[in-house]
């Protein structure tokens, strides 16, 4: 953990962090905006697999997939999951940066605390992993197999429950920043 610590330290200026969240959120918002709004004009108000944090089964996927039809499952194949291939990086370089930045800030940067750095860096992976298994059914619809299936969902529930700590641990340590903040005034 002592060279994580260590690449952390050295790129945590505020300047380049700023720069990150700022791209990371313009692609976030694209996303948000223009490709899942496109993609779901198909899903007849489904939810995208990307969009299920809790998960999905076969059946859900047999369902998606058949109720975007060819043209929205193009859609999802050409648009989003490209603009999905860059996010994942984004998002885990930013945040893991972004936490580093506020750990440092709160002197716990060569802590074990450090280690919650790796959150955003988990979910990222988990992203491209769930990203590969949704390019692969999309390539295979409709002949959908069980175990890629069940593999993705797990990664897109892995990326969920990575993301959702990371945010709470962001939220408990800008905290402990106001509260330190409050008291030097």
């Amino acid at each position: 953990m002592n060279r994580f610590g260590k690449i952390l330290e050295k790129y945590t200026s505020g300047k380049k962090i700023l720069g990150l969240f700022i791209l990371t959120n313009v692609v976030y918002l694209f996303m948000l905006l223009v490709t899942i709004p496109k993609t779901m004009g198909f899903s007849n108000g489904m939810k995208l697999l990307d969009m299920l944090p809790t998960g999905y089964n076969q059946d859900y996927v047999n369902k998606l997939f058949s109720t975007l039809g060819e043209n929205g499952r193009e859609i999802y194949l050409t648009n989003q999951i490209p603009v999905d291939m860059i996010y994942p990086l984004l998002f885990g370089l930013t945040y893991s940066l972004l936490l580093a930045y506020f750990l440092k800030k709160l002197n716990k940067l060569k802590s074990p605390f450090t280690y919650l750095s790796l959150l955003p860096i988990i979910a990222g992976i988990a992203d491209y992993l769930e990203n590969i298994g949704i390019i692969t059914m999309l390539n295979s619809y409709p002949d959908l197999t069980e175990t890629t299936v069940n593999a993705t969902n797990t990664f897109s529930v892995i990326k969920s429950t990575t993301t959702s700590i990371f945010f709470i641990a962001l939220i408990v340590i800008l905290i402990i920043l106001g509260i330190k903040f409050v008291k030097k005034k």
